[in-house]
C-alpha cells in the first residue's frame, strides 16, 4: 500500500507542479486564431474549386483541402479534451461542429474510443487502438489468422503507411455505424443527421460542379492525403512502445510515460502533427492547451529523469522506421512484443504495484 501511495503521489506532485506555474491555462486567443485561420483556409479552397473549374489542376486543391481538414481534426481534438474554453458544454459543442460539420465524422464515437485509449494505452486487452482488424499488434493476434492473413502480417509494417490511404474512408465508415446502430442516442441520432447531411453536401457539390471522372478523382485524392497525414501524425505516438499485458497493473505516471513516445522537431512538426510530437505531455495532461505542451516537455523529461522513469524522443523518420520495423516483427513473430527497451522497467513497475 505505501508503494502504491508513493507512486500516486509522483504524479499528482508533478501535476501540482504544472498547476502552480499556470501551464493549465486556457490559451483562448491561441485557439480563436488557429479556428480563424483554419476557416479562411477552408474558403480559400471552396472558392478556388468553384473558380478554377473543369481543370485536373483540382487535384492540388484537393490535396490542400485534406491538409486543412486534418488540421480541422486536431482542433476538435483539443476541443474533445476540453483544451480550449473553460465551460465543458462549449468545448463539446465545438468538437461536434468540427466533427459533424467540418469533417463527417461521429465526435461521440472517436471520444468513447479514444478515452478508452487514455485510460489504458497500449494495454491488450483494454486499448482499442491495439485491438484493430488491420493490422496485428501480438504474435497471438498473428496466430488467429488465416495463411493469407499471416503473410500479410509479415509484411504489415510495409504495408501500413500505404494502408493509411484507407483510413479516411475508414473514420466516416465506423462514424455511420456508430451513429445509425439500432439503440442510438437521441443526442447520437442528431448527430448523425449532421453527419449525413454533411457528407451528402460534400459530395452533392463535387459532382454537380465537375465531371464525374474528376469529381471522383477529387474525392478519391482528398480521402487518401486525409488518411495518411492523420495516420501518420497518430501512429508514432505508441506503435512500438512496450505493449501493457492484460491485468497487469501500473501506477498513472508510468502507465502514461513508458508506452508513449515523443517526437523532436520544431513549428513544422508542431503543426503537421498537431501538438500531438508531445504525446507524453498530451498524456500525463490530457487537457492542457496545445501551445504549452512545449513549454512543460523540459520539466516533465527532468522530473522522469530525477525518479528514473525512461522518458522515450526521437526524430520523426526514425519513429516511422521503429514503427514499420515493429510490426514486420511481430508479423514474423521474430521478437516478443514486449521485448523492448523499455519493457523490463514497465513490467518492474507493475511487479511493485502489485506488492
Amino acid at each position: 500500500m505505501r508503494t502504491q501511495q508513493r507512486y500516486v503521489s509522483l504524479y499528482t506532485d508533478l501535476l501540482q507542479t504544472v498547476q502552480d506555474l499556470g501551464l493549465m491555462r486556457r490559451r483562448q486567443g491561441y485557439y480563436y486564431t488557429r479556428i480563424s485561420l483554419v476557416g479562411l483556409a477552408l474558403l480559400a479552397v471552396a472558392v478556388g474549386v468553384v473558380l478554377l473549374g473543369d481543370s485536373w489542376l483540382q487535384l492540388l486543391l484537393a490535396g490542400a483541402l485534406a491538409l486543412v481538414l486534418v488540421q480541422v481534426a486536431f482542433l476538435s481534438h483539443d476541443s474533445a479534451h476540453r483544451q480550449i474554453f473553460h465551460s465543458n458544454a462549449r468545448n463539446d459543442w465545438t468538437a461536434r461542429i468540427l466533427a459533424g460539420g467540418v469533417l463527417g465524422m461521429s465526435v461521440s464515437w472517436w471520444r468513447n474510443k479514444h478515452n478508452r485509449h487514455h485510460g489504458a494505452p497500449n494495454q491488450v486487452d483494454k486499448d482499442p487502438d491495439v485491438q484493430l482488424d488491420a493490422v496485428a499488434f501480438t504474435p497471438d493476434a498473428v496466430a488467429k489468422r488465416g495463411p493469407f492473413g499471416r503473410w500479410i502480417a509479415a509484411r504489415q509494417g510495409w504495408l501500413f503507411f500505404p494502408l493509411l490511404t484507407l483510413e479516411g474512408i475508414g473514420l466516416h465508415a465506423s462514424s455511420l455505424r456508430h451513429l445509425l446502430r439500432r439503440n442510438a442516442s437521441r443526442s447520437d441520432r442528431i448527430e448523425a443527421a449532421v453527419v449525413v447531411a454533411r457528407i451528402t453536401l460534400y459530395v452533392a457539390a463535387l459532382y454537380l460542379l465537375l465531371p464525374p471522372g474528376k469529381a471522383s478523382a477529387f474525392l478519391g485524392l482528398q480521402l487518401a492525403v486525409f488518411g495518411v497525414c492523420l495516420g501518420a501524425a497518430f501512429a508514432p505516438n505508441h506503435k512500438g512502445m512496450p505493449l501493457v499485458p492484460a491485468g497487469m497493473k501500473l501506477d498513472f505516471l508510468r502507465r502514461q510515460v513508458l508506452t508513449s513516445r515523443n517526437i523532436r522537431g520544431g513549428l513544422f512538426t508542431d503543426l503537421a502533427m498537431g501538438g500531438l510530437n508531445y504525446q507524453i505531455e498530451h498524456h500525463l495532461f490530457p487537457s492542457m492547451p496545445r501551445p504549452t505542451l512545449r513549454k512543460v516537455r523540459p520539466i516533465v523529461r527532468e522530473y522522469c529523469e530525477l525518479h528514473g522513469i525512461a522518458y522515450a524522443e526521437v526524430g520523426l523518420f526514425t519513429s516511422y522506421r521503429i514503427v514499420v520495423d515493429y510490426l514486420n516483427n511481430v508479423g514474423l513473430q521474430a521478437r516478443d512484443p514486449f521485448d523492448c527497451p523499455l519493457a523490463a522497467e514497465l513490467r518492474s513497475a507493475g511487479a511493485r504495484n502489485l506488492a
